[in-house]
């Protein structure tokens, strides 16, 4: 695993800013480049909103653009889009551990509130929690200091057949599927043994460590990013 330092805090920004910006980061998270059409779809607006928005993003230095390619975050841009995370991260961590959310409702509940608190709150509320490494859905927290964790993860759709693996994180904000993977008992840390795979996009079935199988459709099951079990 690797971390990512970025020392210096970033300026203060809109809220609409501040979407943007995590939404290039999550769209090249794994590399590459962001599009006009995969921002607006992730943000739900129309393209040419994008297109003035990466315009102002571009001059202000925040992100960079590559002709026929897409954006990209510039190491000013990276660290205004950790800070984002970071927030959104430990105000979903502090909601469920502190006020007993559901791991399904926190998602809404923290974009209301990531652009409204302050740094100071957010960092006693990390304080509080013991500074957790990762949120309730098993996504890394950047430290306060700009690094964050970066494991080669796989979904379980392209888990190999045969193999044990750990679910490292759900990358799913739609509560009613959390709630079905949580009565499902796929939640961060289990340990799953993928025992079939059926042909033609078909689903997954996962044996638990309690015995039980579980069969998971494909949709979900690319949502579902593991890591390779160390035989515990």
């Amino acid at each position: 695993m690797n971390t990512i330092r970025s020392p210096q805090p970033p300026p203060s920004l809109t809220r609409s800013v501040e979407d943007y910006l995590k939404s290039v980061f999550h769209l090249t998270s794994q590399g590459g480049f962001a599009t006009t059409s995969d921002i607006a779809e992730m943000l739900d607006v129309a393209p040419p909103s994008v297109s003035g928005m990466m315009k102002r993003l571009s001059e202000t230095g925040l992100i960079e653009h590559v002709p026929y390619r897409g954006v990209q975050l510039t190491p000013q841009g990276r660290r205004a889009a950790l800070q984002m995370i970071r927030r959104h991260r430990i105000l979903e961590s502090y909601l469920t551990s502190k006020l007993g959310y559901d791991w399904g409702d926190v998602h809404v509940e923290a974009e209301r509130l990531e652009h409204a608190v302050s740094e100071k709150l957010i960092e006693r509320m990390a304080d509080a929690l013991g500074e957790p490494r990762y949120d309730p859905h098993g996504a890394p927290i950047p430290t306060a200091a700009g690094e964050i964790e970066e494991a080669e993860l796989v979904p379980l759709a392209e888990s190999v057949v045969g193999g044990s693996v750990v679910l490292q994180e759900v990358g799913d904000e739609h509560p009613a599927r959390l709630h079905y993977l949580a009565e499902q008992g796929l939640t961060p840390g289990v340990r799953l043994t993928v025992i079939d795979r059926q042909p033609f996009n078909g689903p997954t079935i996962v044996r638990l460590g309690d015995g039980t199988t579980r069969v998971v459709g494909q949709e979900l099951a690319l949502l579902l990013f593991c890591r390779p079990s160390d035989g515990e």
